[in-house]
């Protein structure tokens, strides 16, 4: 699965869980970027991006995301 296509798949589950369908998500998007985005959004993102792609993050694994890109590159990679 390309960057973009996990890209585009992810921004439509941040849509989704902000309720927001101007929301626009970029590699560099991170939660200061977003005002709805907060640790209860947070939790609700992971979980969904989870079940989305069906795989599992560490709890480490979230700790490093500073970024969407962050979250993309893990997903590519567990993806294969």
């Amino acid at each position: 699965m390309s960057t973009d296509q996990v890209l585009r798949e992810t921004s439509e589950i941040f849509i989704d869980v902000m309720d927001n369908e101007a929301l626009q998500i970029k590699l560099d998007t991170s939660a200061k970027d977003i005002e709805e985005w907060d640790s209860l959004t947070h939790i609700q993102l992971i979980v969904a991006i989870e079940k989305h792609f069906k795989l599992k993050f560490t709890s480490q694994e979230i700790r490093n995301f500073n970024q969407v890109g962050d979250m993309i590159h893990l997903i590519e990679q567990k993806l294969g």
